[in-house]
């Protein structure tokens, strides 16, 4: 075997290990999380993280300028199902339009099935919403792990991945998945400032979305290296 092919096995192999320790690391995170919050432990967190967002004495009232509650209403709109599953449609399009056939089904898969997978959560926990503070959003489904913060992970790093690994300068790159994390987690922090989450709904919410959108990066990455799905930068035949 050419040594060039040797080396590029291994630098496979490398990045599969790193990946499969980063989403292990990721998935203890969020058992560990659930079964603290399970048990009642990270009550007095959760509460104390909700109150210090508002104002003492008056808790309808959040801290800040009077303009950050209409930003964070704007923000936090980024994050919910009409706004996602449009950016979701709209990648898969424009991939067809591409000619990237199995690019855009896996996209599909891969955010269809983040979507069902929260949803799958939610209904295992079944945690109320916070009642510690006013909302000051309309909410009506269940609280852990945070949806926005999961499925906002996984849309928006997920893109942006692919995306990234259209780049060849390394600079390019970290510019796109770290508008895409900061872009998740201020989303998450919208849920905390309306206080319609607690800060373990949101922490569970990254933790979970961001080891979805790992996996299936890394799918994507083997099944394009194996040539069963389009290559980054490649023309379709």
């Amino acid at each position: 075997m050419p040594i060039a092919r040797i080396k590029t096995y291994i630098h496979r192999e490398q990045r599969l290990l790193i990946g499969l320790l980063v989403g292990a690391i990721l998935a203890t995170g969020f058992i560990r999380l659930a079964g603290e919050m399970a048990e009642g432990e990270t009550k007095a967190f959760d509460v104390a993280f909700l109150k210090s967002l508002r104002t003492p004495g008056d808790l309808a009232i959040p801290i800040g300028p009077h303009w950050l509650l209409s930003a964070m209403r704007d923000l936090t709109a980024l994050g919910g199902v009409t706004v996602l599953a449009l950016v979701a449609v709209l990648a898969v399009a424009f991939l067809l339009t591409r000619g990237r056939i199995r690019q855009a089904l896996y996209t599909a898969l891969a955010a269809g099935g983040g979507a069902l997978f929260g949803t799958l959560l939610k209904s295992l926990f079944a945690r109320p919403r916070p009642e510690v503070v006013p909302h000051l959003v309309e909410v009506t489904s269940l609280s852990f792990p945070s949806g926005h913060s999961m499925n906002s992970a996984i849309i928006y790093l997920t893109l942006a991945v692919m995306i990234a690994r259209s780049f060849e300068e390394r600079g390019a790159r970290i510019f796109v998945i770290g508008v895409a994390a900061l872009l998740v987690l201020t989303i998450g922090f919208t849920r905390l400032y309306l206080g319609v989450h607690y800060p373990t709904d949101v922490l569970a919410g990254w933790t979970v979305g961001a080891a979805w959108a790992l996996a299936m990066g890394l799918i994507a990455t083997r099944l394009q290296e194996d040539r069963k799905m389009e290559q980054p930068g490649e023309d379709p035949a």
